[in-house]
């Protein structure tokens, strides 16, 4: 059941993307490259992935303290973003993710805003996300957003990415710093004028026509307030989709989909981070 802040399922409807036993064995090895929704699809492909990631600790102002994921691009500086993970928490997938966009060139930081293990359970996710308050969240987003703006090898351009509850939190993130660019992939778009009023960077949205929650009224309302709050530089995308669905571990899993939407995300970053 997916709710505003998560999708509680990891059931499979259909079967997802799948390795041969010679492409897992090839890759697992470094000799080949597959897909980014057949590594995701496959725990031992996307822990393998995800392996690579180096651990950096983000401390705010007021001493909040939070250890990140960090995966590096072959050619620097580079542009750089952040990626906020779904209710689950950073996970396997998250770094995974984060490591393909390593490989577009990004210097990619999987922010990790419960500081706790991963949940696999609905009722695990949701009480990591009742755990997290909200004003120490932002603090750690804002911290990432000058962690990245400010590091050696960045260009100083900086975008963030979330799915989900990471949605939600991407906006947020475009809303208490000065980002260059925001992604939301079905995330709790649910904000008034005078809530995005502090809105300076672009936005994408990528949403299901079948999700329920967040759904064509609360994104309808989400432009409306664009409108009333003079904010003319975003993009809407809808897919005969719902909610997650650019999520190989569920059952909710488009491919065209989210192949669509990663190609779009990938031309919007390009845009405005190159």
């Amino acid at each position: 059941m997916c709710t505003l802040d998560g999708c509680g399922s990891h059931e499979h409807l259909g079967p997802p993307p799948k390795a041969t036993d010679e492409e897992r064995r090839l890759f697992l090895k470094g000799a080949v490259a597959l897909p980014l929704a057949v590594i995701l699809a496959d725990p031992m492909l996307a822990h393998a992935a995800g392996s690579g990631l180096d651990k950096v600790t983000i401390t705010t102002p007021q001493g909040d303290e939070m250890v990140a994921e960090i995966a590096m691009p072959a050619t620097l500086p580079a542009p750089t973003v952040i990626l906020i993970h779904e209710w689950w928490g950073l996970n396997d997938q998250i770094r995974s993710v984060a490591a393909e966009y390593a490989k577009k060139g990004y210097i990619a930081l999987a922010v990790d805003l419960y500081g706790k293990p991963p949940a696999t359970t609905p009722q695990g996710a949701k009480a990591l996300m009742a755990s997290m308050k909200a004003d120490v969240a932002t603090r750690k987003l804002k911290a990432s957003y000058d962690f990245l703006k400010n590091h050696k090898d960045s260009t100083g351009k900086v975008g963030s990415v979330g799915w989900c509850f990471g949605g939600g939190w991407s906006l947020n993130t475009a809303l208490a710093t000065d980002l260059d660019a925001a992604v939301i992939y079905y995330g709790n778009v649910k904000k008034s004028a005078d809530q995005l009023a502090s809105l300076n960077a672009p936005v994408m949205g990528h949403f299901g026509t079948l999700d329920k929650n967040i759904n064509k009224g609360m994104v309808s309302y989400f432009e409306t307030s664009l409108k009333k709050a003079g904010k003319t530089d975003y993009q809407i995308f809808w897919y005969d989709a719902d909610h997650a669905f650019a999520n190989p571990t569920g059952g909710r899993y488009d491919g065209e989909d989210a192949m669509l939407a990663w190609e779009r995300t990938m031309a919007f970053f390009d845009e405005h981070l190159s």
